[in-house]
C-alpha cells in the first residue's frame, strides 16, 4: 500500500510540474505573438473549461476503469495536447487539449486515496500530496520561467544531435520538448499504479442519465451541512488561486518593475507558502477538527489587499509567503474533509467531479471578470482591493453559514460515519 501510494505521488508530481510548467510557456508564446493583456487570463479559463463541460462524465470514467489507466490516458491527452503547438495550432486551442487531459485525470488522481487509505488518513495523505503538488508548482513556475528566458532557450537550441533534424526552430518549440519529456515520466509512474480492487457498480453510458446522476450527486453534496461548507471553501479558494496567480504576475511587473521570467519566481514564492501551510496542517489538524481552520480563509483575503501599499522585492517575498501559507493551511483539511464526506455519500469518482464541477466553475466565472477588468482599464490596485474584500466577506458568510448549521445539529459527528 505504502509503494502504491508513493508512485501516485510520483505520477501527480510530474504531472503536475509539466501542467504548471506549460503554463508560463503558453504566456510568453501569447506576449511574442503580441496578444492584448486581457487575452491571457482566457488561457487558463480554456484549460479548466473541460472541467466543467465534462463533470458529469468523468466521474463514471474514472469508476469505470482502474484509476492508474485513467490517469495513463489523461496523460496520453496532455502530450497531443502539447503536439498541436508544433502544427501552429493557437495556444488557446492547444492548452484547452491539455485542459481536456486534466479534466479526465483528476477525479482519478484523488479518488484513488479514498481506495487506497482510512478515513484518518486523509489528512496526512492530502498534505503530502498537496505539498508535493506545490513543489511541483514551484519547480514547474521557475522551470517555465526558465525555459523562455534567452540563456535557457539559447542552450536548448544549440543542441546537435548527429545525423538528426529536430526542425526545432524558435524557444517555444525547445521548451514544449522539455514539457513533454516531463508528461512522459508521469505516463512511465501512471503505469506503476496498482490496482485497489475496488469495484464500483457499472457505470452508466447514456449522456442524458449521466447527467441526472450527476445532478443528483451535486444535490446530495450542496444538501449535507458538512458538504455544503467544505465544497464551498474548497470552490472559493481554487478560483482564487487561479486568479491571484495572475494578478501576482501584472503586480510584479506594475509595483516591482520586474520582467515575465523575474516575475514567475513570486508565483513561486506563494507556492512555498502554501506547501509550508500544507505541511503544517497534514501534521496538527486531524480530520474532526478541520472545520476550525476557516477563519484563516479571511485573514487570507484581509492580508491580500496590503499588496497595494508594497513596492518593495524584500517586503513582497514574506508577504506572499504568508499568503499561500495561510491558504495552505486551510485548504488541505477542507479537501480531506470534503473527499471524506462525498465518499461516504457516493463514489470517489463522482463525488470528486461534482467538486471539480464548482472549483472550475469558480475558476471560470473569476478568471472572466479579471479578464473585464483587465479589458476595462481598472487599476490593478483596485482590482487587488475588491479581490481580497471578495475573498474575506466569502469566507466570513461561509463561517455564518456553518455556525448557524452546528446550531441545528452537531455535524461533526458524522465525521468517520461509515459508507452508505
Amino acid at each position: 500500500m505504502n509503494r502504491g501510494f508513493y508512485t501516485i505521488m510520483a505520477a501527480q508530481f510530474f504531472s503536475s510540474l509539466a501542467d504548471n510548467a506549460l503554463f508560463f510557456v503558453a504566456v510568453d508564446l501569447l506576449v511574442s505573438m503580441k496578444s492584448p493583456a486581457w487575452i491571457t487570463p482566457l488561457l487558463k479559463l480554456s484549460f479548466v473549461l473541460f472541467y466543467v463541460l465534462l463533470a458529469a462524465f468523468v466521474g463514471a470514467f474514472a469508476d469505470a476503469l482502474p484509476k492508474g489507466k485513467v490517469m495513463f490516458i489523461a496523460n496520453m491527452v496532455k502530450i497531443f495536447g502539447c503536439a498541436l503547438v508544433f502544427f501552429h495550432v493557437h495556444p488557446l486551442l492547444a492548452y484547452a487539449v491539455v485542459g481536456f487531459g486534466a479534466a479526465v485525470y483528476s477525479p482519478a488522481k484523488y479518488g484513488i486515496l479514498t481506495e487506497l487509505l482510512p478515513p484518518e488518513k486523509l489528512v496526512a495523505a492530502n498534505g503530502w500530496i498537496e505539498g508535493l503538488t506545490v513543489t511541483s508548482i514551484i519547480l514547474g513556475t521557475v522551470m517555465g520561467g526558465a525555459l523562455v528566458s534567452g540563456h535557457v532557450s539559447d542552450m536548448l537550441l544549440s543542441f546537435d544531435f548527429p545525423l538528426i533534424d529536430t526542425g526545432i526552430t524558435n524557444k517555444t518549440e525547445a521548451a514544449l520538448c522539455v514539457v513533454v519529456g516531463i508528461y512522459v515520466l508521469a505516463t512511465l509512474a501512471n503505469l506503476k499504479i496498482p490496482d485497489t480492487g475496488c469495484v464500483y457498480p457499472h457505470q452508466e453510458r447514456n449522456p442524458i442519465k449521466l447527467i441526472t446522476d450527476f445532478a443528483n450527486c451535486y444535490s446530495i453534496l450542496w444538501k449535507d451541512k458538512l458538504g455544503q461548507i467544505t465544497l464551498a471553501v474548497t470552490t472559493l479558494f481554487w478560483g482564487a488561486g487561479a486568479t491571484l496567480q495572475l494578478i501576482v504576475l501584472e503586480w510584479a511587473k506594475q509595483s516591482l518593475n520586474m520582467p515575465f521570467d523575474k516575475a514567475t519566481s513570486l508565483v513561486g514564492v506563494v507556492a512555498i507558502g502554501v506547501a509550508a501551510g500544507a505541511v503544517l496542517s497534514a501534521r496538527f489538524i486531524p480530520l474532526r477538527k478541520s472545520l476550525t481552520v476557516i477563519p484563516l480563509g479571511i485573514a487570507m483575503g484581509v492580508i491580500v489587499m496590503m499588496m497595494t501599499q508594497v513596492h518593495s522585492v524584500w517586503i513582497a517575498y514574506p508577504l506572499l509567503i504568508l499568503i499561500g501559507a495561510l491558504s495552505g493551511f486551510f485548504v488541505v483539511p477542507m479537501n480531506a474533509l470534503l473527499q471524506h464526506r462525498g465518499h461516504v455519500l457516493m463514489s470517489a469518482g463522482h463525488s470528486i467531479a461534482v467538486q471539480n464541477f464548482n472549483e472550475n466553475l469558480s475558476i471560470l466565472t473569476m478568471l472572466a471578470v479579471y479578464s473585464i477588468m483587465i479589458r476595462l482599464h481598472l487599476p490593478l490596485n483596485i482590482i487587488i482591493t475588491l479581490f481580497g474584500l471578495f475573498v474575506a466577506g466569502t469566507m466570513y458568510m461561509i463561517m455564518r453559514r456553518h455556525k448557524l448549521n452546528q446550531l441545528e445539529h452537531d455535524n461533526l459527528s458524522l465525521i468517520g460515519e461509515q459508507k452508505h
